[in-house]
């Protein structure tokens, strides 16, 4: 997947101050067209970026909550073209420009508009029109932006050793925006763009402030849980106003706010089959993780019921899971040379463990 640059355009973003009040500015430092482009020190620097952020994977519904890259769809309302989004617009304009000096005041506009975003760093922003090889009627924009490294050195003389870089920048970290997005080469989705934002900060989706994004997996599937909830709460407890459905209720709150959760004991085997099997629809291969005592289990959600299975036995919780295959990863154990016994042994030794334990400690 080759690119042919059309225009480039870099700025140092500068900030002086606190990120989220500081005063903040821009300068540009040059614009350069496709030839100049070709003999420039930047070409190196970028060597290769290009392809990377095209080729980079993104899912729609990410598997991650904070997923680095996604994919983003211009908001337009009801009955509206998508002209009248104020951030397509931005990239139609950069798009269109054929003449260096439309690019550069195209890349004006960007700037403005991104230094609004909150808690904007300081660091470099390069703007690119470039070409796919394969489809030159196609413009695409890249923006591409680097924070200043902190700590950088570079070796001097015998004498000072090292002098101090002000301004480094790294494309180890680049953030970028790809419009438009690309997910298959050659097919073009002029609705959709890619971001991708290694950092926890979310500078692209505050500065993006008319794009939308999908729900991750996760975010997915709580919604569906807390759906399935509430009809739960609803269908036993028909009044809003019994007292046990509003304790109930507090109780799901406080449940789904903690970040680590205990098994609630409320449905049926085949209700949590049930759930399940709808979740599952979205995507088969949902994780299902917990932990008993100190051991993780590990395993799919469309298992449950199936392969995994959770019991109690005299107040204690038992996990069985089954297979027709026992693998075990690197690092010798005497378990692997287990012959195994029958269920039903292993069952009767929990449940004599228990009574041991009974008779030894009856208080």
């Amino acid at each position: 997947m080759q690119f042919s640059i059309q225009f480039l355009s870099f700025f140092v973003i500068q900030v002086e101050g606190s990120e989220s009040q500081g005063t903040r500015s821009y300068k540009h430092y040059q614009t350069l067209d496709g030839y100049e482009y070709i003999d420039s020190e930047i070409k190196k620097f970028l060597d290769g970026e290009f392809t990377r952020i095209a080729k980079r994977k993104v899912e729609k519904n990410p598997s991650a909550e904070q997923a680095p890259t996604k994919i983003g769809t211009f908001i337009v309302e009801p009955g509206h073209e998508l002209d009248s989004n104020p951030n397509f617009n931005l990239f139609t304009r950069l798009r269109a420009a054929d003449e260096k000096e439309d690019f550069k005041n195209a890349c004006d506009d960007l700037m403005r508009s991104y230094l609004d975003t909150s808690a904007v760093r300081g660091g470099a922003m390069i703007i690119v029109q470039a070409e796919l090889a394969t489809h030159s009627d196609t413009p695409i924009i890249f923006l591409l932006k680097c924070d200043f490294e902190q700590k950088i050195a570079r070796i001097s003389d015998e004498k000072s050793l090292v002098n101090q870089v002000e301004m480094a920048i790294s494309a180890r970290n680049m953030k970028s925006i790809q419009y438009p997005y690309m997910p298959e080469e050659g097919m073009f989705e002029e609705w959709e763009l890619k971001i991708h934002q290694s950092s926890h900060a979310r500078y692209f989706e505050d500065f993006l402030k008319f794009v939308t994004y999908e729900q991750s997996i996760p975010e997915i599937v709580n919604d569906h849980v807390m759906n399935f909830v509430q009809d739960y709460v609803e269908t036993k407890w028909p009044d809003e106003t019994h007292e046990e459905r509003q304790h109930v209720e507090r109780e799901l709150e406080f449940w789904a706010a903690s970040e680590k959760r205990d098994i609630q004991e409320k449905w049926e085997p085949e209700a949590v089959v049930e759930a399940a099997e709808r979740i599952i629809e979205i995507k088969p291969e949902i994780e299902l993780k917990f932990r008993i005592g100190d051991t993780m289990v590990r395993g799919r959600l469309a298992d449950f019921g199936d392969k995994i299975h959770i019991a109690k036995v005299n107040g204690r919780y038992a996990v069985i899971l089954e297979g027709d295959s026992f693998v075990f990863d690197k690092g010798f154990s005497p378990v692997e040379l287990l012959q195994p016994e029958s269920f039903e042994v292993v069952a009767e030794r929990i449940l004599q463990k228990q009574d041991e334990e009974t008779e030894e400690y009856p208080f």
